[in-house]
């Protein structure tokens, strides 16, 4: 219990501080970079993920294939 005290306290300051630093013209540039480096990494990751989904189905797809073609006498 003690531990999840100091998370939450962490996370307290933690939110203070960052909006306070976004109060800055400075602070706002950094988190504006921030969020679009975030997006960036999200939207490469979702990207990885389809086309990684789509190898595994064509794979699957050719590979019925094969087991339909071995499985006719």
């Amino acid at each position: 219990m003690k531990n999840f005290i100091w998370l939450v306290v962490g996370v307290g300051i933690g939110f203070v501080a960052a909006h306070e630093v976004n109060k800055t013209q400075q602070g706002k540039r950094f988190f504006t970079d921030l969020d679009a480096k975030t997006r960036e990494f999200g939207e490469a990751i979702s990207e990885g993920y389809r086309k990684r989904e789509a190898e595994l189905h064509a794979a699957l797809g050719e590979a019925e294939e094969t087991i339909e073609e071995l499985s006719k006498p």
